[in-house]
Order: structure tokens, then C-alpha cells, then sequence
């Protein structure tokens, strides 16, 4: 850190201690060159996800548009609603994650496939019907067959 005062580039922390409900953390410190003391803050870099559309539009990740879809998919299921929070808790820090600032909605709802496929049978292939629009009757028994081979 360089010290205001006299531009030196390194300087010893004096104290620490969290400030603002534990969202940024005050640092104290001592320039080691002129011995004046500064005050320093460090917050965590919030950047957002951003979600690329089929159309190629652009949106900031919404946790509770992804919450919303799941929770239709398990719709008169067995589901808890705490399991369905982890997976959309998984999804998120998976995307929040990775090195890619953009992802594409293919990514999502492929991540969002795979956790209802280990949740429930029923809730994935109602969520698959819908994010891969299956166009006919043989598409969607394909898909039931992939099921039914894996379960074998």
C-alpha cells in the first residue's frame, strides 16, 4: 500500500478490525519510510454475473428467477424447499466461480438440469420439457428413455 504522505510502497498494519456489519474491514497501518500512519479499507469486489440471452441481450444474474423456475418444476413434489435453496445456492457459486464474467442462459439452465436430475426425476423432465421445448411426443420419450436406461 502506498503511504499518502511520501509515496512510499511499503507499510506495516497496524490494526485491523471489521467495520459496516462486517462487510469491509479497516486497516491501520504505518509507513515504514516516514513513519506516518494512514488508514486503509478493504471491501470484497462485487462483480456481477452477467447472463447472456438466446437473442444475445444481456442481464444480470437473478438468483430468484432461477429459485422461481425450480420451484415450478417441483411443483407438487416432495421437494423441500431448503434443497431446492442449495442447489440454487450451488448454481450461483458455481457461475459466481468461475473466471467468466458472462455466461450464457445455456449454461444456466444446464446447470439448473443437472441439480433437478439429482433431486427428482419428475421436476427435471418438467423443467427439460420446457427449457428444451420438446416439439413432439418422441423427444420427450427420449428424453424419459435417457432417465430410465441411467436408473437400470
Amino acid at each position: 500500500m502506498r503511504c499518502p504522505f511520501c509515496g512510499f510502497e511499503e507499510s506495516k498494519v497496524i490494526d485491523s478490525r471489521p467495520t459496516d456489519e462486517y462487510t469491509r474491514i479497516r486497516r491501520r497501518r504505518e509507513c515504514m519510510k516516514c513513519g506516518k500512519r494512514f488508514t486503509t479499507y478493504e471491501i470484497i469486489e462485487d462483480t456481477p454475473v452477467i447472463v447472456v440471452k438466446k437473442d444475445n441481450s444481456r442481464q444480470v444474474f437473478d438468483r430468484n428467477k432461477l429459485l422461481s423456475g425450480l420451484l415450478k418444476a417441483c411443483e407438487k413434489r416432495q421437494v423441500p424447499l431448503d434443497v431446492i435453496e442449495k442447489a440454487v445456492d450451488k448454481i450461483e457459486l458455481q457461475l459466481q466461480n468461475s473466471f467468466d464474467r458472462e455466461v450464457s442462459s445455456i449454461k444456466v439452465g444446464e446447470l439448473a438440469m443437472d441439480a433437478l436430475k439429482e433431486i427428482d426425476d419428475v421436476a427435471y423432465v418438467r423443467f427439460a420439457s420446457v427449457y428444451r421445448q420438446f416439439k413432439d411426443l418422441e423427444s420427450f420419450r427420449a428424453e424419459l428413455d435417457q432417465i430410465l436406461n441411467k436408473k437400470q
